[in-house]
C-alpha cells in the first residue's frame, strides 16, 4: 500500500486508527495483492468510511440475505 500523505509509523501506535486506516485504504483503493480480514472488517464496519457501492456489495458478501 503506497499513501504518502500519512505518517503509518505515528499512526500505527493507535492500532485502531491504524487498523480502520489500513482497511479503509485496501477497499477504497486497491488491495495491492493482499486479502482483507473479514473480522477486521465486522469488528470496524460502523466507523469505515467506503464508496457507497463497494461498501453495499462488501456487507452482502459479509452477511448474505438468508433465504426461506
Amino acid at each position: 500500500m503506497y499513501n504518502w500523505t500519512v505518517n503509518s509509523k505515528q499512526l500505527k501506535k493507535h492500532k485502531k486508527h491504524y487498523d480502520i486506516w489500513k482497511l479503509e485504504q485496501m477497499v477504497n483503493f486497491g488491495l495491492n495483492g493482499k486479502k482483507l480480514d473479514k473480522t477486521d472488517l465486522k469488528k470496524y464496519w460502523s466507523k469505515l468510511h467506503l464508496d457507497p457501492k463497494k461498501k453495499k456489495y462488501l456487507s452482502l458478501i459479509l452477511w448474505p440475505p438468508k433465504r426461506s
